[in-house]
């Protein structure tokens, strides 16, 4: 059976997507380049942190170069979604490109058994009995544009929540001290950093408690709870798999806090992370970019789970205000050069892949 064209050309196109999103992890190596990559990912957690990563990159080089008028982009969408909200897509905008999953729907009547299960044709049903799942078993590249390449109906504006230094948001540590506490956590505050080894907060997983020095502002207390939950909730010792390497696990939960403070319009620039391009190249058997992207990843998940369990304001997540992405249909993108809005085929956006 002859391969059709389009195959090898989508396949191609994966493989130079790939490549570029290694460059682009690659260079998250210092603590600054990090916390930036981090907080920036807070504002797009909608999207997978390699997609955050490749739309911060691209959009870096075609402000540099004059394409496009902001330094950061604020709103992305794919170019269906924005005509759903009265916008177009600017002559000569091209798109940034992104990963986006490639689905098939498997059926078995025997789910515990892996061997079961069966890939469903186009418009196939299960049989009686079967039960069906979704798995994504590759990605394939698509293309969402900023809201400054676009032009239309004005955007309606969220209110940003905004605190001073030193200043904690209202309901944040009552909210992160609940998710502690329905982990089997109690949660307490000590004098100073003196009862605590010097930390500024510590988990016991023995005793099933986490605490908070008292003697910093509320801010940093809070901030300091909000690691302690990521190592609750992402470094059982008892779970190998989730504490594979001491530098990592610190980095982790900073960068999960970190995330939930720039969620919240919390500064972000006391913020400091000095030994990343270490502890990624420490890791056997995994290249540093490899171990920067997992990581990257880890700490997006657990950070939207935190934040939407959350009931406090908070900035939005990349998607346009009233963008509902269900309800907009794509199609195969045959490029992501706009040279007329009526001529541009529209694309696909499902915004998240696991595997970046």
């Amino acid at each position: 059976m002859v391969r059709p064209v389009w195959v090898g050309e989508r396949e191609a196109k994966v493989k130079a997507l790939h490549e570029r999103l290694v460059s682009a992890v690659g260079v998250l190596v210092s603590g600054e380049d990090w916390v930036r990559a981090m907080v920036f990912a807070a504002r797009f957690r909608s999207r997978s942190f390699g997609n955050t990563v490749l739309i911060y990159a691209q959009h870096a080089e075609r402000f540099a170069v004059g394409s496009v008028s902001e330094p950061m982009p604020s709103y992305v969408a794919g170019f269906r979604q924005w005509e759903s909200l009265g916008r177009s897509v600017l002559k000569g905008q091209r798109g940034y490109v992104i990963q986006a999953p490639v689905t098939k729907r498997l059926a078995s009547d025997s789910p515990s058994s892996p061997d079961s299960w069966r890939v469903l044709g186009f418009k196939e049903r299960a049989k009686p009995g079967e039960v069906v799942r979704s798995r994504i078993v590759n990605v394939k590249p698509a293309y969402v544009w900023d809201v400054c390449q676009t032009e239309g109906d004005p955007i309606p504006v969220r209110p940003v929540p905004a605190v001073l230094a030193g200043e904690a948001p209202e309901g944040l540590w009552d909210g992160l001290r609940a998710l502690v506490e329905a982990e089997g956590f109690t949660v307490g505050l000590v004098d100073s950093a003196g009862e605590i080894h010097g930390a500024n907060g510590v988990t016991d997983f023995a005793e099933r408690a986490v605490r908070v020095r008292s003697d910093m502002d509320a801010a940093a207390r809070v901030k300091t709870l909000a690691h302690e939950l990521g190592h609750v909730r992402m470094h059982d010792p008892d779970d190998a798999l989730s504490w594979s390497h001491r530098g990592v696990g610190e980095v982790e939960a900073e960068s999960v806090a970190m995330m939930v403070a720039a969620a919240h319009g919390m500064p972000t620039d006391s913020y400091t992370i000095p030994y990343v391009s270490s502890w990624a190249s420490t890791v056997k058997g995994r290249t540093a970019a490899e171990v920067v992207q997992a990581t990257g990843e880890r700490v997006r998940a657990q950070a939207v789970a935190i934040l939407a369990g959350l009931d406090t304001a908070q900035v939005g997540a990349g998607d346009p205000p009233g963008l509902d992405r269900a309800t907009v249909s794509a199609g195969r993108a045959k490029s992501a050069e706009v040279s007329t809005p009526t001529r541009v085929s529209p694309v696909a956006d499902r915004g998240m892949v696991v595997t970046s």
